[in-house]
């Protein structure tokens, strides 16, 4: 088939999963919920920043948001190979919303600080552990084999959506509601998806959970990665991708209101550049207008956004830095997009859930860069603090790409 077939049968597939029922419920509670998850993160560490001033207590909130995913996202797929994905999947709504109507209740009566906010963060990040090996994996799923790559693409483009309106509405939320306002609004969307999700009808083979095969099912996904160069590299990128690149976002709010002396609400702009252009980029891939070899996408892709936070975290100018991140943000697409393209095209079924476990552990390492981003910040300032880790991640990813490609080979 031709490019011009190819892009075709892509739109195609594209027009299908858009009027599948059970596949727009799960994209579309996907991404009110994720937007709900990046706008109380860009708040609380607002909160955090005025309340001490201090980047490094920032950073130590934000880091205790994502900090689960660590510990329990391995857990989290192999439980999801036992238990109905779709109450997963509900309970990961449920469990926020409660914990955003204590905090909204508290900030509401004036006694909302700071340790409220970081267990309210460690708590609801208990629930976001489970995205990649549940509600992620139940997408390709609805979509079927041949219309995975057009699934995850276009649940991809909208995450990054998400990230994008999430701190936009975030910074909006903090200057002219504050606190209370925020975690309102975040209770009510996830109280309503997880309404939603009730009606999706989905069908699982599920086996007994026993709690003692849980270590031995890791075991075996790591054992079987080690087969395969590709999963590897997926592993090994997304680790440096998100401790040394990612990182940088938790260090927006003192970049922003510190370095550049912006208000909150261009500050929620700035953390929005890098994914308005992952979803720029995102859109092309889904659409079929941009295909590439997906090892080189992926790599190449995690390469140039961390290039992009060298350029940003030097500019003079807040304006010329915002305009970098977007161009980062292409960088970003192609990495998001084949990670979970080259995962669940490369393993098999009954591997999946287990291994995107271990991806969401790899993605968990960020809470690690966010704390050391957050003592280089505390001595050498933001910006110095972005460049070191940017740096640091991009001679990994040569390094890592450069073994993997001869031990493909």
């Amino acid at each position: 088939m031709d490019s011009a077939g190819e892009t075709a049968s892509s739109r195609s597939a594209t027009r299908e999963l858009l009027a599948s029922p059970d596949f727009l419920r799960l994209w579309l509670v996907g991404a009110f919920a994720n937007a709900m998850r990046w706008l109380e993160l860009l708040a609380s560490g607002l909160f955090a920043y005025e309340a001490t001033g201090s980047p490094l207590a920032v950073t130590a909130v934000v880091a205790a948001r994502q900090l689960p995913q660590l510990f329990l996202g391995a857990f989290a797929g192999a439980v999801s190979e036992a238990v109905n994905r779709k109450l997963i999947v509900m309970l990961a709504l449920i469990v926020p919303a409660s914990v955003s109507t204590v905090l909204a209740i508290l900030a509401t009566t004036g006694h909302l600080a700071l340790w409220h906010v970081a267990l309210g963060n460690l708590l609801s990040g208990s629930m976001w552990a489970t995205e990649m090996s549940t509600r992620r994996r139940m997408v390709g799923e609805v979509a079927g084999p041949h219309r995975i790559v057009p699934a995850i693409a276009l649940d991809s483009t909208t995450s990054a959506a998400t990230r994008m309106i999430g701190p936009l509405l975030g910074g909006l939320a903090f200057e002219w509601l504050h606190m209370k306002g925020a975690y309102t609004v975040t209770a009510l969307v996830q109280f309503i998806g997880a309404f939603a999700m009730a009606g999706l009808v989905h069908t699982q083979t599920t086996r007994p959970l026993a709690l003692g095969r849980i270590v031995r099912d890791i075991a075996e996904g790591l054992a079987f990665a080690r087969t395969k160069s590709v999963l590897l590299l997926v592993f090994g990128i997304t680790i440096v991708t998100n401790t040394f690149a990612f990182a940088y976002s938790s260090l927006v709010a003192p970049l922003g209101l510190g370095e550049f002396g912006v208000s909150p609400s261009l500050v929620g702009l700035l953390a929005a550049a890098e994914p308005a252009g992952a979803l720029i980029g995102g859109l092309l891939i889904a659409m079929g207008i941009v295909r590439m070899n997906r090892q080189l996408t992926f790599a190449g892709g995690a390469a140039l956004f961390m290039c992009a936070l060298l350029v940003m975290a030097l500019s003079p100018s807040y304006w010329l830095a915002l305009t970098v991140m977007i161009v980062g943000g292409f960088g970003t697409a192609g990495f998001g997009n084949m990670q979970s393209t080259l995962m669940l095209t490369e393993a098999p079924p009954e591997m999946r859930s287990r291994l995107m476990g271990i991806v969401t552990v790899c993605i968990g390492t960020n809470p690690l860069g966010v704390l050391a981003i957050g003592v280089l910040s505390d001595r050498l300032g933001p910006r110095i603090a972005i460049v070191v880790m940017a740096m640091l991640g991009l001679v990994l990813t040569a390094t890592l790409t450069s073994v993997l490609r001869r031990r493909q080979g």
